[in-house]
């Protein structure tokens, strides 16, 4: 789609940096299984946080002889080789789209606001947060992107090709990806910005992020999207996410709290009933999840306030509440749910603006 030989520096390569903080987002319609080069095999909808992000910035330069690699890479200013390779590997998967690449040298650093393994997509704000740095570099170098929507449209799908959630970071609010016939723009190649469909409840609801386990996942995303390949219940589950996504995007317009919260809490579990019925089968959610799960329920049922709870591939949840409700809910957390949370740890996060040029 954006395959463009013409990107070569012909002239003098030029030095220059580029810097992005993007931040990670939280499905509430999940999109579990996937085809081709990193397509999905249903629409997914997302709320974008606010504190939960990576800082990236790539200072560039002309490659030479002297350069061991194409790229130097820190994490936290340390060496992350994990990190570094699967970088390299997408940089080179980007070269049809960004030729400029093989003239340059690139010398990466990034940081999470967050820790690692927490139950935050970090996949989808550190992908994000280099392809917003990789078509600033083209504009810098070509001044190709002037125009602030083809820029989010093709930060989104060279995002997507490093992981396939960071495709809705670079949208503020909410973000819907893949093709879904209530939206002419939407595609499976990049998402869509669906902040003004929003009611403006859900544009600064807060999103607590309870920390059950800090370990590395006992599977993989990739390889749990593998697992849909076969699936005895793939083709109902990918109906069912349309039709769940119809009727959350009607309750997310209308401002209907408990019908979309209702809507959010059967993604998250039909997502985990997705994992725990494949061959073989992924138990990813932890006793305290359950606990907790439960305690959500009864404070929801002898209150009467809208708070209900996701959780992506992992045993953490994300409490989601409307901002007027936030004394009472931070109060409940502190009361009552940090003891089933690791070392007491949670994240108090909301939804955000979207990713930010920096210096």
């Amino acid at each position: 789609m954006y395959q463009d030989s013409q990107l070569v520096l012909k002239k003098d390569v030029p030095t220059g940096r580029a810097a992005w903080r993007s931040p990670s987002n939280i499905a509430l319609v999940k999109y579990w299984g996937k085809h081709g080069n990193q397509l999905p095999r249903n629409p997914s909808v997302s709320l974008t946080l606010s504190e939960s992000y990576s800082e990236t910035s790539v200072s560039y330069r002309p490659r030479s002889a002297a350069d061991a690699g194409a790229f130097s890479f820190l994490f936290d200013a340390k060496e992350e080789p994990a990190f570094a390779d699967r970088i390299g590997k997408y940089l080179t998967e980007l070269q049809p789209i960004f030729p400029f690449l093989d003239q340059l040298h690139l010398d990466i650093r990034s940081r999470n606001s967050f820790p690692h393994s927490s139950g935050i997509a970090s996949s989808a704000s550190a992908f994000s947060a280099l392809a917003l740095c990789l078509c600033s570099m083209e504009h810098q170098c070509f001044n190709t992107l002037d125009d602030d929507k083809a820029f989010r449209k093709k930060a989104s799908y060279v995002a997507r090709l490093g992981s396939g959630s960071a495709s809705r970071s670079i949208f503020a609010t909410a973000a819907l990806w893949g093709q879904y016939g209530e939206e002419p723009e939407s595609s499976d190649e990049f998402a869509i910005g669906v902040k003004d469909q929003l009611h403006e409840t859900f544009q600064s609801y807060g999103n607590a992020i309870l920390l059950v386990d800090s370990g590395s996942k006992s599977v993989s995303s990739s390889a749990g999207h593998r697992l849909m390949e076969d699936h005895v219940f793939a083709q109902v589950r990918y109906s069912e996410a349309r039709k769940n996504l119809l009727q959350l995007m009607q309750a997310l317009h209308s401002g209907d709290t408990e019908r979309a919260g209702l809507l959010i809490e059967v993604e998250a579990m039909q997502l985990h009933a997705m994992m725990m019925a494949s061959r073989p089968y992924v138990i990813l959610l932890a006793p305290n999840t359950l606990k907790i799960i439960h305690l959500i329920q009864e404070f929801r049922k002898s209150t009467k306030l809208p708070v209900y709870f996701t959780i992506d591939a992992g045993p953490n949840l994300h409490l989601l509440y409307p901002q007027e409700n936030r004394s009472d809910v931070v109060a409940f957390i502190e009361d009552v749910l940090v003891q089933y949370c690791l070392r007491g740890s949670w994240i108090d996060d909301r939804v955000g603006n979207g990713p930010v040029q920096i210096d």
